[in-house]
C-alpha cells in the first residue's frame, strides 16, 4: 500500500514556497541558494528536496500558480459582475488586492520567469495574454470605439504598468492602506479612460501587424 502525505505536507509546502518567493524577490534567482531556503523554512536540504526537486522548480511553480490566480481573480469578476463599468472597476480593485496579498509571488513572475526553459516559459506567457485579453475586452465593452483603432491592449498595458508601479513606490501608512487605495485607482483610471479623446486616424500605408500565430514569446507586465 502507497504511504499517504503527513497532515502538513500541504503546509510545510506552502511554507517553502512562501520562504522561496521572499528570498527571490529579496535578492533573485540566481543569488538564492537551496541551502537559504532550507534554512528559512527551518528544514535540512535533504528534507527540502523531498518536496521540490530543486530550485528551478521552487521558481516555475512560483510563477504559474501567480499568473493562474490572477486569471482567476478575472474570471470570478467576471462572473460576479457584467455592466461594464463596473466590471471593470471590479477587475482593477480586486488586482490591486491580489497583487498586495502576493508580492513576492508576483516579483517572481515579473523578474524570474525569464530563466525558464521555453516550454514553461511559453505556458506561462500565454496565462498572462488571456488575463490581459480578458481586460482589454472589458475596456472595449465600456468604449467599444477602442477596437477599431486597436487601443483597447494598450490601454490595458497602460493599467497594469500603473498598478505594478504602485508596488514600487506606495508604502501602507495610518490612514492609507492597499485596500482603501483599490477603489482610487480603480476611480482615477475609469474616469481618465472615460473622459480622454482619441487620436486621429494614422494616414498612409498601415504599419505591418505582428503575426497573431507567432509562437515567440512576448513579457506582458501583469
Amino acid at each position: 500500500m502507497a504511504r499517504g502525505r503527513a497532515p502538513q505536507y500541504d503546509e510545510q509546502r506552502a511554507l517553502i514556497l512562501s520562504q522561496a518567493a521572499r528570498l527571490f524577490a529579496q535578492q533573485g534567482f540566481m543569488a538564492t541558494s537551496m541551502n537559504q531556503v532550507a534554512e528559512a523554512c527551518g528544514l535540512s536540504k535533504a528534507a527540502l528536496y523531498h518536496y521540490f526537486r530543486d530550485k528551478y522548480a521552487l521558481v516555475a511553480h512560483i510563477a504559474e500558480t501567480h499568473v493562474r490566480q490572477l486569471l482567476e481573480v478575472v474570471m470570478r469578476a467576471q462572473a460576479d459582475c457584467e455592466e461594464p463599468r463596473a466590471l471593470l472597476a471590479l477587475l482593477i480593485q480586486r488586482f490591486v488586492r491580489e497583487y498586495a496579498s502576493a508580492q513576492d509571488a508576483h516579483r517572481v513572475l515579473t523578474e524570474d520567469v525569464r530563466f525558464l526553459a521555453d516550454e514553461d516559459r511559453r505556458r506561462i506567457l500565454d496565462v498572462e495574454r488571456e488575463v490581459v485579453a480578458r481586460f482589454a475586452q472589458a475596456m472595449q465593452a465600456l468604449r467599444p470605439e477602442l477596437a477599431g483603432r486597436e487601443l483597447d491592449k494598450p490601454l490595458a498595458m497602460l493599467l497594469f504598468g500603473m498598478i505594478n508601479w504602485l508596488f514600487t513606490w506606495f508604502k501602507p501608512r495610518q490612514g492609507l492602506d492597499y485596500e482603501q487605495l483599490a477603489p482610487m485607482v480603480a476611480d482615477l483610471f475609469l474616469h481618465g479612460m472615460l473622459d480622454m479623446g482619441l487620436p486621429a486616424p494614422a494616414t498612409g500605408a498601415a504599419a505591418p501587424r505582428r503575426d497573431s500565430r507567432s509562437t515567440e514569446p512576448t513579457r506582458t507586465p501583469t
